[in-house]
């Protein structure tokens, strides 16, 4: 009896400790500007900010939020973003748009008074969904204020993209090219607003 309860022991320890060994490692993930870009006409060598972005409280955290069924959201605690998100679609929506207007003098960050006059631009994201293995839906209200003018352009873009795969990579590519797609609205607005 002893010599059983012993044995029951050890073979509990083993496990307990074994369990402990293999816990999951997080694997971080960031947003990056769409490299196929190319101008749509002569580069338009425009200072152009882009303003801090606004997101849903909902994906406003560190962990990827992805939709379930309906209603159901799922947070997962392994698979989460390099930075804050809105900082990093703001820094792809800056990158795409300078790809787009040609311009190297597209930023998140105002340089200050000693520069031409610039033109500002406003993301706010009213939908950022993510399915894994099906689509992604970027929903975006955006404003343009040219400079020197008293009327900014609004707009509106509703994208949707595949995702090509069931890996996270594969999900965060497909927001990658949805923001692309936001960003050649905002610059055929800029592009609009410039042949006025």
């Amino acid at each position: 009896m002893n010599r059983s309860l012993s044995f029951l022991t050890v073979m509990l320890a083993a496990v307990v400790l074994g369990g402990c060994g293999s816990s999951p490692i997080a694997r971080f993930y960031t947003l990056k500007p769409d490299a196929t870009l190319t101008s749509a006409g002569d580069a338009m060598p425009l200072h152009v900010v882009v303003s801090p972005v606004t997101i849903p409280d909902l994906v406003d955290r560190p962990q990827i939020v992805t939709r379930v069924a309906g209603n159901q959201v799922s947070l997962d605690e392994f698979d989460r973003w390099g930075e804050p998100l809105k900082g990093d679609i703001a820094r792809v929506i800056a990158a795409d748009l300078g790809a787009l207007l040609g311009s190297e003098r597209v930023s998140v960050f105002d340089t200050g008074a000693d520069v031409p006059p610039a033109w500002h631009v406003r993301v706010d994201v009213m939908r950022f969904d993510s399915m894994p293995g099906d689509a992604v839906t970027v929903e975006a209200q955006w404003t343009v204020w040219p400079p020197k003018k008293f009327a900014p352009v609004m707009g509106r873009s509703l994208e949707h993209e595949p995702v090509r795969g069931q890996s996270y990579d594969a999900l965060v590519a497909a927001h990658d090219r949805a923001l692309a797609a936001v960003s050649r609205d905002i610059a055929s607005a800029i592009r609009t607003s410039l042949a006025q």
